[in-house]
């Protein structure tokens, strides 16, 4: 007897990212199966969707195997914020290159699609701008950023391995800054930080002189990306760069903030962190190509309702 619903697996599906996925993948008439061991992750994150009959949820750990009978697996479990992937750096790097052995495992046991949530991240502070897929990073394997750079790279690695190997059929996608409504509060991002710092009144803390750069893609405009590309069979294996191109210095982002919040708070200077990158701003030409994807949502609407949620959810 033929399913009338797709059953999908989303690992790191209480995280802030993966819990917009599973809402996405709900919507589109989907089983989904949100595995997820909530280091990061919060029950918060999905607590609306557990009363769907169609929402299952399982605690668990993707650096141990894990059995489930599913049509696609999207791989987005591992800590994303530097202060949670270096506060376990080993099991960071374990997360990213066992868990994906795992997931890549359990996909060619069941001959099915499975998508990679990779990162920027695998550019390193990049020596060319804007980054373009082919580029191949610039990433200090030693630094205390590499439990995840190199981790999140191995995994890519594994994915064009098995592919090439076993057949396996993937989708390698790099996530570029992201951000939106669930964001960890103390996660240490820029955008949260900020956020949560001008509600307090706190000084907003700036690393650096301000000049780095980053782009900035809010959460629905990705998930969009990331929902299109596993459907889109002729956009081929990636790797496929989703993010917004619009670049803004950061410390643009603490004045923009400080702006849409009202805040009294005062701009405070810091080092830098080692390996932190001065720029960063995806080159997107072929996600336009291949998927006719790009944001729709400008920085300024995203932060408010970033703001708003954060409003409500921490300061009500």
């Amino acid at each position: 007897m033929q399913r009338d619903r797709k059953r999908v697996m989303v690992t790191g599906g209480a995280g802030f990212i993966g819990s917009h996925l599973c809402e996405k993948l709900l919507a589109a008439n989907c089983h989904v199966l949100c595995v997820d061991n909530f280091f990061t992750g919060s029950r918060e994150n999905i607590t609306h969707l557990v009363a769907d009959p169609f929402f299952e949820l399982l605690r668990h750990d993707v650096t141990f195997p894990l059995y489930a009978e599913v049509d696609e697996i999207y791989n987005l479990a591992c800590p994303a914020s530097p202060i949670h992937y270096q506060f376990d750096p080993v099991q960071t790097t374990k997360t990213s290159v066992i868990g994906a052995i795992n997931m890549l495992g359990l996909a060619k046991r069941l001959r099915i699609p499975i998508l990679q949530a990779s990162t920027s991240e695998v550019y390193g502070d990049p020596e060319v701008h804007p980054q373009t897929e082919d580029y191949r990073g610039s990433v200090n394997i030693i630094g205390p950023r590499a439990c995840y750079d190199e981790g999140k790279r191995c995994a890519e690695t594994l994915f064009f391995d098995y592919h090439r190997q076993h057949r396996v059929p993937i989708k390698v996608l790099r996530i570029f800054n992201t951000y939106g409504p669930r964001m960890h509060p103390n996660d240490g991002r820029v955008v949260s930080n900020f956020i949560m710092q001008a509600l307090k009144g706190e000084p907003i803390t700036l690393y650096g002189d301000g000049g780095q750069t980053r782009s900035f893609c809010y959460v629905d405009d990705l998930v969009d990306g990331i929902f299109t590309f596993m459907n889109t069979p002729e956009a081929g294996t990636g790797p496929l760069n989703l993010g917004n191109p619009g670049e803004f210095t950061i410390r643009r982002l603490a004045e923009e903030v400080l702006r849409l919040t009202d805040s009294r708070s005062t701009i405070e200077f810091r080092p830098l962190p080692q390996d932190d990158p001065r720029q960063r701003r995806p080159d997107i030409t072929k996600a336009r190509q291949h998927l006719g994807w790009e944001p729709a949502i400008a920085l300024e609407e995203g932060l408010l309702r970033t703001i708003e949620h954060f409003r409500q959810r921490y300061f009500a």
